[in-house]
Order: C-alpha cells, then sequence, then structure tokens
C-alpha cells in the first residue's frame, strides 16, 4: 500500500492499493457497462465484477506481470484491456524464490508503549489469559477414556472451582505407529509438551494407554514433562509436574476413569489457587492466523491485524506467523526484514523443503488458494501471500521456529506450519501463544482451547451475516476508516479478551475438537 497506512476513498466503487498497480479491487459487485473512475481515470467495466475481485485498471500484455500491493501477482496467461476482470482465466503465478539475502535491512524497533492487562501469573514468570485444566491422551487409545472423565465435569460440578475456565481433554489420532524420537514422534511431543505446561493450563492429568510410542517416560525424557503424584494417588505440591495415568496399570477403562475422576478434582484444586492479577502486556503471546480468506483480506483485517501485531512487540511481547505455505510468494518481504542472514535463511530453507515435501506426494506448493479463495477474489498463491504477510507488521523478525517449538523470543517471529488452521494454530498455541488472532473473509468458524480465538471479518457483509461467530468488523476500512485507527481499537478488544472478556467462539463452545497436532512422517 501507499505508505504504511492508506485511507480508502468513501463509497469507491474500485480502490488502487499501490500508485504502480495494473489492477484494482471493486468494493461491491459491479456490472458490466458500469463507468468507474479511479486516480481521474475512467474505467468501462467489460464484464460483471463481483465484490472483492479484480479488474485491470491499463493493459496488460500476454506474459507480462500483473501487478497488486505493489508487487508481482503472476503473469498475464492472455492480453488484459482496461475493465476487464483479472482472474483464473487470464492470471497465472508464476513466482520464483531468491536466494539473495543482501537486502535484508531489518526496520528499528517501534517506540516502546506500555499497557496491561489481568492474567493468571505462573510459577515459571509467564503469564495466562485464561485458567483451564487440561486432560491429554500420550496415544490415540486413551482418547475416550479423557473425553468421559471430561464429561463429568459438568458446568454445575465446576462452580466448586469458580476460578477455572474449564477442563478440556486434548486428543488426537495418533501416538503410536511411527519411529521412536523420529521426526513424527518429536513433532507430537513438542505439542503435548507445549499443551500440557501451556500458560492458559493451570494443571494437566496426562492419561496414556501404557504401550504407545508416546509413554510418559518417553515426555519425560525428551520433553520435560513429569509424572507427580504419589504411590497412594496422592498429588504432590510440586509445580514442574502433572499426574499420569496408564490404562493398562490402572486395570482398565472404568478403574482408570474413577482414578482420574480424583486425581482432577485435586489438579482443579490447584488451578483454583491461582486469580487474575495484574499483568504487563510484554507477557502477551500473539498468533495471527487467516482462514477463509477473500479479495479484502490483504487490504482490511490483516493488515489491521498487522497495527496490532506491532503494538504488542512495542509493548515488549510476542507475535508469531506461521502458514509456510502461505508465506511462499511473499517470502522476500520477511526475509528483507529478518534480523540476521541465519533467521532468513531458515525461513527460505524450509520453504525449499515444503517445495520437495509437496513434490513428493506429486502435488505443487503454488496449488492454492482454495475454491473459497477464488470465490472470494483471489486467484494466485503469490496473491494470497503478499496480502496474507501483512498480519506480520512491519516490525524486524527476529527468529524462525520449527512447528510447536516454544517461542522464546520477543518481537515477531515466524513458525512453520502448513496452511490447514486447525494444525497452525495448535503449533503456535503450543509454542505458546496465549491469544489468538484470526481473520477470515469467507466466514471460517473455529476457537481453541485453552486459548481464545478473536475472530475478524475482512468485510461488513459477511460480519452482519455471522455476527454470531463474528468478533470484529474490519469492514470499516474499506469506508474510509483509517487503518491504524481500526487496528489500535482491534488491539484494545485484544486486551480486553485477554482480561476475560469472553470470545464469541469461546461463548459458542468451539475447542473441544480443534487440537489437530501436524506430525510428518509415514505410519508404521
Amino acid at each position: 500500500m501507499d505508505g504504511k497506512y492508506q485511507r480508502f476513498e468513501l463509497d469507491a466503487g474500485l480502490i488502487r492499493l499501490n500508485a504502480i498497480d495494473s489492477v484494482a479491487v471493486a468494493t461491491k459487485d459491479l456490472r458490466r457497462g458500469d463507468q468507474e473512475t479511479i486516480d481521474g481515470k475512467t474505467i468501462c467495466l467489460r464484464r460483471n465484477i463481483p465484490s472483492g475481485h479484480k479488474v485491470a485498471i491499463v493493459a496488460i500484455d500476454a506474459g507480462q506481470p500483473v501487478l497488486k500491493y505493489g508487487q508481482p501477482i503472476g503473469i498475464a496467461s492472455q492480453a488484459i484491456v482496461p475493465g476487464d476482470h483479472v482472474h483464473s482465466d487470464n492470471l497465472v503465478d508464476h513466482h520464483t524464490v531468491s536466494g539473495d539475502l543482501s537486502a535484508i535491512s531489518p526496520p528499528p524497533p517501534p517506540p516502546a508503549i506500555s499497557r496491561v492487562f489481568e492474567g493468571f501469573h505462573r510459577p515459571d514468570g509467564r503469564v495466562g489469559t485464561r485458567n483451564y485444566v487440561c486432560l491429554m491422551s500420550t496415544v490415540n487409545c486413551s482418547a475416550t477414556v479423557c473425553h468421559q472423565v471430561a464429561k463429568r465435569f459438568t458446568a454445575d460440578r465446576m462452580k466448586r472451582w469458580p476460578n477455572v475456565d474449564g477442563v478440556f481433554a486434548a486428543t488426537h489420532t495418533t501416538g503410536c505407529a511411527m519411529q521412536y524420537n523420529g521426526i513424527k514422534h518429536q513433532m507430537l511431543g513438542r505439542v503435548l509438551a507445549g499443551y500440557a505446561r501451556h500458560p492458559n493450563v493451570g494443571g494437566t492429568l496426562v492419561i496414556g494407554l501404557g504401550c504407545e510410542q508416546t509413554t510418559s517416560g518417553y515426555l519425560a525424557e525428551h520433553h520435560g514433562v513429569v509424572s507427580l503424584y504419589s504411590p497412594d494417588g496422592t498429588l504432590l505440591t510440586r509445580d514442574d509436574g502433572m499426574p499420569m495415568l496408564t490404562m493398562q496399570t490402572e486395570g482398565g477403562t472404568r478403574a482408570t476413569i474413577e482414578k482420574a475422576d480424583a486425581l482432577l478434582e485435586q489438579v482443579l484444586d490447584r488451578a483454583n489457587q491461582f486469580t487474575r492479577k495484574t499483568a504487563d502486556a510484554s507477557h502477551l503471546n500473539l498468533a495471527v492466523e487467516c482462514g477463509g480468506s477473500d479479495g479484502y483480506s490483504g487490504l482490511t483485517a490483516n493488515p489491521a491485524v498487522g497495527v496490532v501485531s506491532d503494538r504488542v512487540v512495542a509493548c515488549g511481547g510476542t507475535s508469531v506467523i506461521s502458514e509456510t505455505t502461505e508465506l511462499y510468494g511473499a517470502e522476500h518481504l520477511l526475509v528483507g526484514r529478518s534480523r540476521s542472514a541465519d533467521v532468513a535463511q531458515a525461513l527460505l530453507d524450509r520453504i525449499e523443503w515444503w517445495k520437495q515435501h509437496v513434490a513428493t506426494y506429486g502435488g505443487q506448493i503454488d496449488n492454492n488458494p482454495s475454491v473459497g479463495n477464488k470465490a472470494g477474489g483471489l486467484t494466485t498463491i503469490t496473491e494470497k501471500s503478499l496480502g496474507a504477510v501483512s498480519k506480520s507488521g512491519s516490525t524486524a523478525i527476529e527468529a524462525f521456529y520449527q512447528y510447536a517449538e516454544p517461542v522464546t523470543s520477543k518481537g515477531m517471529v515466524v513458525m512453520d506450519s502448513p496452511g490447514f488452521d486447525p494444525s497452525s494454530v495448535t503449533g503456535k498455541v503450543a509454542g505458546g501463544a496465549n491469544l489468538v488472532m484470526f481473520t477470515t473473509g469467507r466466514g471460517s468458524c473455529f476457537g481453541c482451547k485453552p486459548t481464545p480465538v478473536i475472530k475478524i471479518a475482512t468485510n461488513t457483509p459477511m460480519f452482519e451475516s455471522l455476527q454470531e461467530d463474528m468478533d470484529l468488523d474490519a469492514g470499516p476500512v474499506l469506508a474510509g476508516e483509517d487503518l491504524q485507527s481500526v487496528g489500535d481499537r482491534f488491539f484494545d478488544f485484544a486486551l480486553e479478551v485477554a482480561s476475560g472478556k469472553l470470545t464469541h467462539s469461546e461463548e459458542l463452545g468451539f475447542g473441544d475438537h480443534e487440537f489437530v497436532p501436524w506430525t510428518v512422517g509415514p505410519t508404521l
């Protein structure tokens, strides 16, 4: 966009995002024959143009780049004239990843600001925005037991523990049939350890079968998750461990459920001792995500979240962007902002890994956007990525993390993950994210226990049609509201949520089925 923040002309039918762009974006449904004025030039539309889609505002020869955001989003597959609809029939992706690191120039840190929220202070120094108790299965075989135990802790029973937000079961489809301590095993272990010790979790009870690969012994040896209860079943008082049960040791399903019921009460007693206290916003670890994107995502909601990312960083906190397959095409923007060549190279190496990984299964990394993305106006993965990367704001990229690694850096960081939203968010939450901001143009509905998810609509019509699911509306940006003021309003809302305000996804009960660890490797 022109400048750091752009204000769009009120009621404009077409908006141009950068002075050198060859396309503009329709802000409403436009009809063939309509005449729209942009930058003093009248464009006669040659086709019907759906809201959020692109219109050529200059002639583009076949084989020439098409520009949006001041960047090439692909090349014209045929000659395009002003007024044409620019989409899949005349635009194809044409992106080459550059390994040139000479342009690295991290920006200076933003001016420091000071904000606070009311959170749960943990013994390790981290601060949670929620206070859940987690029932965690080490293997799919113990998933049913976890859910059966969780069902026992009804809303009426939970009144005994008023400071606890609830009990949730983190269950999954794996845990066995994998190489011991191989890549797949390590990835799952990182996720389980990250959730078990999450700042939004006041206590965890781990339940396994007993003969799986991901045993309590493995978690203790390789991920530092320590079993912690006495032989008589009494929960010990140390802060660095958690009780662990195995069905085969306890005598089967029913016996494990009864033992877990009694132990979970003790876990809840401990968790209930935590209460909200004032915390500096430097303790925020914000995960930024986009799903069901449309042609407005890169104009409104994503850059507004980028403003929030900048504010969190200015407070001394952390913001995490992921979805590596949806950074492809815009990776050069992150490379240029990287703190060091090592950080930039780690991102480039992972993109190359993804290209090879996808090719193994006969696919291509640029086989994207989805059907829904295209219906919303996005054509190429480069276009989608250029809009997606704006969630990262404008600060330096401080570090690159593998999937579900503990995030210890302050500032803006990148975590490797697939573009699949449940897996992507699961990885960032495992890394320590205590707040999620999730933008959507098509209306993705999502939540993630134990971390609250703030849903942000890219356009007002969708926000109004899904008001029970969407928390914030970025549509006013299209109506002329300053992007920075929208972002600041979103940041204030994020602090309210961090302090206990429920999101719509929390009110609707989302989060019990969105724990989806990503693992790479064969099932043996």
